[in-house]
């Protein structure tokens, strides 16, 4: 069987419901040095070092790390470990 469920909620709602930190004064913080350092940019090499420095292993890293995300997204709405036994120790 399988079933298919649609939930529509903004970003914020979804992040309260998925129990996740608010990050917003840390975005803005990270947003607000990203456009200060684009500020002395002026030619495609500074735009490509600066963004060696920004993500240090690139395209592969951030793909390593959006994989990260979905994997524990995933391990979160399936229940992993709930019915785990506990062990008496």
């Amino acid at each position: 069987m399988k079933v298919n469920v649609e939930v529509e909620c903004s970003p914020e709602e979804a992040r309260r419901f998925l129990g996740l930190p608010d990050v917003t004064k840390a975005n803005e913080v990270y947003v607000d040095a990203i456009t200060n350092a684009m500020q002395g940019v002026g030619n495609f090499d500074q735009l490509n070092e600066m963004a060696k420095q920004i993500a240090p292993m690139g395209q592969f890293g951030l793909k390593l790390f959006q994989q990260l995300l979905e994997s524990g997204a995933q391990m979160a709405m399936s229940g992993a470990g709930q019915n785990k036994p506990k062990r008496d120790g």
